[in-house]
């Protein structure tokens, strides 16, 4: 019995303590970024998102994963603590690809209250001249 009930006491302290624990937050100034119109003479580019913690713990970005291979996502690797602000900087490759209108979506898994999320780039590369 005496067991039963200190097995009971410790589920429940570390229950709460679970509980108390902050979270991280991540919230974006944006979750599209627009490259606009871009020449196919200079099919590359980038552009940065910036992101703050808005939570109360530590966050951090496990994994930023591109629909294509013609896209690459460069994160903040570091812990972001409570407050503090990011950059993902999200580079598309055009070349080889066909002149128009692109959207492309990175997804990516933290350890915030959202542990997965989808920003996205797009733009309208125009045919050589």
């Amino acid at each position: 019995m005496k067991k039963l009930l200190l097995f009971a006491m410790f589920i429940t302290v570390n229950i709460g303590v679970m509980f108390a624990q902050g979270k991280a937050e991540i919230k974006f100034d944006k979750t599209t970024y627009d490259f606009g119109n871009f020449s196919e003479n200079e099919p590359i580019v980038s552009g940065v998102f910036i992101f703050t913690n808005v939570g109360d713990a530590p966050l951090v970005i496990h994994q930023a994963v591109a629909s294509c291979g013609c896209t690459v996502p460069e994160y903040t690797k570091e812990p972001v603590l409570p407050g503090q602000s990011g950059t993902l900087k999200v580079t598309y490759n055009g070349e080889g690809k066909f002149p128009g209108h692109f959207k492309k979506s990175i997804t990516l898994r933290t350890n915030g209250k959202t542990e997965m999320m989808r920003i996205y780039v797009e733009g309208n590369m125009k045919a050589k001249e």
